[in-house]
């Protein structure tokens, strides 16, 4: 069988996210950086966002849909749990963090660093502040979830963790995300202890701003 190949750039939250995934499973497969714009996005995904994947004949865009695959073609540890309960739980999770919480943490917390709008370039402190209680109210959420066993889902690290971790690394760049993860006792426990995974370490992205993603 022929190796997947990741396409999308090592900063961004979601490339990241699949590249995990490998790395849980024991994947080979092969990585190609690209920036934002690449003709290799735009080949596959219909508005040119990352990440893709290319295995053998298989094209796919949108993370969650290139993890199911990566789960279901390769060998276990699976990322997706077998009972449907636990699986619906992962998928819950999985999607109230891309719909939800990736829209208030990056796009809007951490744009506002990163891609301002300010004439100088300056952080845009009007929507920082604007948003900041949004952004305690959720991870106020998230806190809440895995105070009963350190996992987004039953007792074990699934999808649903590995779709969070590469946000909450991004989350506690700032100071006031990193104020806000760090008075979220059990939250930031589970980052810590999850922080020391293999796949995250051997996937932690260059200094610098994250990247749109799918």
């Amino acid at each position: 069988m022929s190796r997947p190949e990741i396409i999308g750039s090592a900063r961004s939250t979601y490339t990241r996210v699949v590249r995990m995934v490998c790395e849980e499973k024991g994947i080979d497969h092969v990585f190609t950086d690209v920036p934002l714009g690449a003709p290799e996005l735009a080949a596959v995904h219909p508005f040119g966002k990352m990440p893709i994947l290319r295995h053998g004949d298989v094209e796919l865009f949108e993370s969650k849909a290139i993890a199911t695959y990566l789960d279901r073609v390769f060998p276990a540890p699976f990322v997706l749990p077998s009972d449907p309960h636990l699986l619906g739980l992962t998928e819950q999770w999985v999607s109230l963090v891309n719909t939800l919480i990736d829209r208030t943490i990056i796009r809007t917390y951490l744009f506002a660093y990163i891609a301002p709008g300010t004439p100088d370039g300056s952080p845009n402190r009007a929507a920082i502040d604007a948003v900041m209680l949004a952004v305690r109210e959720q991870v106020a959420v998230l806190d809440k979830a895995v105070t009963a066993t350190g996992h987004l889902v039953g007792d074990r690290f699934t999808l649903a963790d590995i779709n969070l971790m590469p946000l909450l690394h991004r989350l506690k760049t700032p100071p006031e995300g990193a104020a806000a993860l760090a008075a979220a006792p059990h939250l930031a426990a589970y980052y810590d202890r999850h922080a020391a995974r293999p796949s995250f370490t051997r996937t932690e992205p260059p200094a610098g701003a994250p990247r749109r993603a799918s």
